[in-house]
């Protein structure tokens, strides 16, 4: 029996007929005075701000294994900067200024307007020429280092004190005895210990030790220089540690407290590391769980403000992985940690930097075209990830990973493909000796590596090289052959958390243009406009 006929039956006996039809006017007053604010609350709930949520395939959430968590992504974005000229093997430094200095090739690029222009600032004392390049920020003296190989005889070192308006440099340096290759250098505070420390620091001339490491024929050669990298008088061969593979080798860092790491070029994980400004050298081994491809390119380390270290470099099954290090150096994580998403198939030139500990950043190139492994690739076998041998339909993005908790236990990954059209169409060239495509010129045309690098502020600059310009960028279904440039390009974060615990959330220097909305999204706006339009109707 409904609500109405019950309320009527029990009150037959106590009201008149009249009484009852007034009880029942009022009834239904009630009702439909209820039902009209059920009404309204349901059309004041629909037209509430409604949540969207688009799952958005550029970003990734992921834990030690490279598996997805249940974690909110971190709010970043990245702006782009042409940088005009040839980039390969880019070298990116910002001196306290905010000037950005992108040296590849022979020309020493720089940017104090955060990108929007680009100047050649290079004058009659820097090399004319280059078969290696190099650049390198000291962000304790502002000194710019810019320094190029002629040939394989010796390297021209230039620098400058005041931001690329004038330049010194020496001609003719390859430490004590000419023959060099593949030339990096660095800079790091002098420390007590040893013969070269108490020297550097009583040395007016400069207050920071200059490295400068390069293969000589089968091994790796370090100097240390006590005049800022004017000359090099002391160092030499590291004899015996990490000389395979001819001696290559990865850049080189240094840690607060005067530790200097480099990264050899070689099968197993391996760094040599000094801790008395490169007057002795000592090496580890890591990463056995996982190894390295065949070929290879160079691993990193970066060091946080505490001098805890970070050794990334590219698996063998083509992830990129870590191990940390807690005591400058001495011992590393047994089990290697994965950084990159399962997602990424496919890695090359992966680099790093670190702020306050457990805040790192890290780089690289990588393929998500998981569906064409074990597919025909540019050699007779089929492909099993490596770029070197990847299929001519594989497609290489700009990938930025950050970690705000590096040093925990579990550890939580936060990346983003920050490229919206290829980087590189097919293979990449990672062994100069056997390049094995040449389809519209050779696939060498990125060279060895990018560039990451924090300012003093903690926010992340990326250079690297674009093999993907032009009509190959705009191109539905661009070839290799399409994909044969070098164009030094700059991403650097605009807003996101700083690596730097007290600066904490970083905004843009820069106004960005509003961002470009996707398909998807402005469809979900386009139905909520229309049901909107109805219900104002």
């Amino acid at each position: 029996m409904r609500a109405k006929e019950i309320l009527l039956s029990r009150s037959a006996g106590r009201f008149s007929m009249v009484q009852g039809l007034a009880l029942l006017l009022v009834f239904l007053l009630l009702s439909s005075t209820i039902l009209y604010y059920m009404l309204s609350d349901e059309e004041v709930m629909e037209n509430d701000p409604e949540v969207i949520t688009v799952d958005d395939p550029t970003v990734f959430v992921t834990n030690s294994s490279g598996m997805p968590v249940d974690e909110e992504p971190l709010e970043m974005d990245f702006i782009f900067s042409d940088v005009g000229e040839t980039g390969k093997e880019p070298s990116i430094g910002i001196t306290s200024s905010g000037c950005m200095f992108f040296i590849a090739m022979e020309k020493p690029m720089r940017s104090c307007d955060y990108g929007e222009s680009w100047t050649n600032v290079a004058d009659a004392t820097q090399a004319p020429f280059t078969s290696d390049p190099y650049g390198w920020v000291d962000l304790e003296t502002d000194r710019v280092f810019n320094i190029h190989m002629m040939g394989l005889e010796s390297t021209w070192i230039g620098w400058s004190d005041n931001d690329g308006q004038s330049w010194l440099g020496n001609p003719h340096d390859s430490g004590t005895t000419p023959l060099n290759d593949h030339i990096k250098l660095a800079t790091g505070p002098w420390v007590d210990e040893g013969l070269f420390g108490p020297i550097g620091q009583l040395n007016p001339t400069y207050d920071t030790a200059v490295y400068f490491c390069f293969n000589k024929l089968a091994g790796i050669s370090c100097f240390t220089s006590f005049d800022g990298g004017a000359t090099f008088e002391v160092g030499g061969n590291i004899v015996g540690l990490a000389s395979t593979n001819g001696g290559l080798h990865g850049a080189i860092t240094t840690a607060p407290d005067g530790t200097v790491y480099l990264t050899p070029r070689v099968e197993t994980p391996t760094l040599i590391f000094s801790k008395d400004n490169g007057l002795n050298w000592e090496e580890r081994e890591m990463g056995t769980d996982v190894g390295t491809p065949n070929p290879r390119k160079n691993s990193e380390v970066a060091t946080d403000s505490d001098s805890n270290a970070y050794h990334i470099w590219t698996g063998n099954d083509q992830g990129i992985y870590m191990s940390r290090s807690i005591d400058s150096g001495e011992s590393w994580d047994a089990q290697s940690i994965r950084i990159s998403p399962i997602e990424v198939i496919s890695t090359a030139f992966p680099q790093t930097d670190a702020g306050d500990p457990g805040r790192i950043a890290v780089t690289y190139l990588g393929s998500e075209n998981g569906s064409l492994l074990d597919s025909n690739s540019t050699i007779p076998e089929n492909w099993t990830g490596n770029a070197h041998n990847a299929p001519n339909e594989v497609h290489y993005h700009l990938y930025v990973t950050y970690s705000l908790n590096a040093l925990d236990e579990n550890p939580i990954f936060h990346t983003r493909r920050i490229t919206d059209d290829p980087v590189q169409i097919g293979s990449i060239c990672l062994n100069s000796g056997d390049c094995n495509s040449d389809q519209g010129g050779s696939n060498r045309n990125l060279l060895d590596f990018n560039d990451l690098t924090i300012d003093l502020e903690g926010r992340v600059y990326i250079g690297f090289a674009d093999g993907c310009t032009d009509a190959c960028a705009s191109s539905p279904d661009p070839q290799p052959a399409d994909s044969r440039t070098g164009r030094g390009s700059v991403y650097f974060m605009a807003n996101g958390p700083s690596l730097y615990v007290e600066n904490g959330e970083m905004t843009s220097p820069v106004e960005s243009p509003p961002p470009e909305m996707n398909k998807e999204m402005q469809s979900v706006i386009d139905i909520e406009a229309v049901r909107q339009e109805q219900f104002e109707e």
